[in-house]
């Protein structure tokens, strides 16, 4: 059994020293939050919260994850790091190809890529993106990713993305996991057919068994 520590919210100066506690006592990984900002309102209820409210502060911190990730890989010697989970949609699928590959490199494949749609509408709209879609544009986003870091030239023409023939260089030189966030019927369905694997939100233990039980009838 593998064991990884969600770090979230806290004091910006404990991700390192946690990450290197984490990496001395023998934990698989560290995973690390995506937020890129605090809506003062927000038109949608957080769907992980019984009442629908955000049970974190306006001033909580939030730090980029894939800025924190290589700060904390740097100062380990075999410990793995998951986004948990990154906000896909609300991001080119190529310039998340880029960071993920650069992270990978330099951390000697020690990088995983945990993504979900983000619940909040005003992220999607004050960022450039279509809400609406976001689901859609994730599983194309997650298709584009995987063959970017494969490597090689790579060309797309989709519904929401198209670009002509590149390559980003050097590639992982092994694969990057990709894992689904979310409870809802759509995330299941994506990590059953997309993901390497799935991540759960805050939840009980009866909820979590429940939504392992559909998972599984979906692979």
């Amino acid at each position: 059994m593998k064991f990884t520590i969600p770090i979230a919210m806290c004091d910006p100066s404990h991700y390192v020293p946690l990450a290197e506690v984490a990496d001395a006592c023998g934990y698989h990984a560290v995973a690390v939050p995506d937020g890129v900002f605090y809506p003062e309102q927000v038109h949608a209820k957080y769907p992980y919260t019984f009442d629908g409210s955000r049970f974190w502060e306006p001033d909580t911190p939030f730090l980029e994850p894939w800025v924190v990730i290589p700060a904390m890989a740097a100062r380990t010697e075999r410990l793995f790091f998951y986004t948990y989970v990154l906000k896909l949609p609300i991001r080119h699928p190529l310039l998340v190809a880029r960071t993920v590959q650069s992270a990978a490199v330099l951390s000697n494949n020690r990088v995983g890529l945990g993504v979900g749609t983000s619940w909040i509408p005003e992220e999607a709209e004050w960022l450039g993106t279509d809400f609406s879609t976001r689901g859609p544009r994730t599983n194309e986003a997650i298709e584009i990713i995987r063959k970017v870091l494969a490597g090689g030239w790579v060309e797309h023409e989709g519904k929401y993305y198209r670009f002509g023939r590149l390559k980003i260089a050097p590639p992982p030189s092994a694969p990057v996991p990709i894992i689904v966030g979310g409870h809802s019927k759509a995330a299941l369905r994506r990590a059953a057919r997309l993901g390497d694997g799935w991540c759960s939100a805050n939840c009980t233990e009866a909820d979590l068994k429940g939504l392992l039980d559909q998972l599984r009838e979906l692979l």
